[in-house]
């Protein structure tokens, strides 16, 4: 997997090359099959189905509700650097709640962290976000980039 950075230069070149009137000459409207050129010279072909062929997925404005088991179940387990960044957290912020998830799509360069701590009462939000950064030190400035969501917990009554 890339990162979302490497994915979106991709993504650009594509357009870039899709753009291009060789690219346009190759494909005509009524073919079957659409052409899409990358950065590289290689072409790849993907075919388009029919549009009788999509399956067409009922809409249900229900939730389905799950059991306590049947949610912790299905919740994925953190990957060890997601539990690094999660224990060292945790130790600075005392956090009631926390959820770290690596969103660059597994090579470890940017992290979405939710973080509910009562160290952030009375603080602004870039503030909170400052305490966050100063926790994990120099573990920040190797990554792309870092989502921070902080939250004070509720006062019980």
């Amino acid at each position: 997997m890339i990162c979302t950075a490497c994915r979106l230069a991709a993504r650009r070149a594509l357009r870039t090359a899709a753009a291009s009137p060789s690219a346009m000459a190759s494909s005509s409207p009524s073919s079957s099959s659409r052409v899409l050129a990358l950065a590289a010279p290689t072409l790849l072909h993907r075919s388009t189905p029919a549009p009788s062929s999509y399956h067409c997925r009922s809409f249900s404005a229900s939730r389905t509700l799950l059991s306590a088991d049947a949610a912790a179940a299905e919740l994925p387990s953190m990957t060890p650097a997601e539990s690094a960044i999660a224990a060292i957290l945790s130790e600075k912020l005392s956090p009631t709640q926390l959820l770290v998830q690596d969103v660059s799509g597994g090579c470890g360069s940017m992290y979405a962290i939710d973080i509910t701590s009562a160290a952030f009462q009375g603080q602004t939000i870039l503030k909170q976000q400052r305490m966050v950064n100063a926790a994990l030190g120099d573990l920040v400035k190797s990554w792309h980039g870092v989502q921070i969501r902080t939250k004070v917990p509720p006062q019980d009554a």
